[in-house]
């Protein structure tokens, strides 16, 4: 069975503390990432994505989405989000 990672937006934020959340380091973290671009950066990588906006993470009140990642059970979660991480600040340079 396919593992399937869920990354949400305030995993990425440089915002948000890693008392919050965070779970990139800061010089990894991006300002408010979007559904979209953790998508792309997901694809980049070889995996697919789904996005789901309408779903709020429970410490939040704004509904800021989240992705669904399949197939990446050849890497670790903190693997995974530390290269989402990076090609989201390379998709914005």
């Amino acid at each position: 069975m396919a593992v399937e990672n869920v990354i949400w937006p305030r995993y990425l934020d440089a915002s948000v503390s890693r008392d919050d959340g965070r779970r990139v380091p800061l010089d990894d973290a991006v300002d408010e990432p979007t559904v979209d671009e953790i998508a792309q950066a997901v694809q980049q990588i070889g995996y697919d994505a789904v996005i789901e906006r309408d779903v709020t993470h429970p410490r939040e009140w704004d509904a800021r989405g989240r992705v669904l990642v399949k197939g990446a059970d050849d890497s670790t979660k903190n693997d995974l989000l530390q290269a989402v991480a990076a090609y989201v600040g390379i998709l914005r340079d």
